[in-house]
């Protein structure tokens, strides 16, 4: 719990103050899983570097690295 000041420090000062008063935990629990999905796809050198010239031809890249670390997993 957060004492009534600090939030309104923080809603004083906008984008500045930090992180907003209205903090959702589950909300960000299912950002961060998003954010380690997206880096683990990363590991992948191709899909990190992104060399191809086809959108089609990435799309297939980045789906066999999401196959290969839901069975790694």
């Amino acid at each position: 719990m957060e004492k009534a000041d600090g939030q309104a420090v923080r809603l004083r000062k906008r984008s500045r103050g930090g992180r907003p008063p209205g903090f959702d935990q589950a909300r960000y629990k299912k950002r961060n899983t998003v954010e380690r999905a997206i880096n683990s796809l990363q590991q992948s050198r191709a899909v990190a570097t992104r060399y191809d010239r086809r959108g089609y031809v990435f799309l297939g890249t980045a789906a066999t690295a999401a196959l290969l670390a839901w069975l790694r997993s």
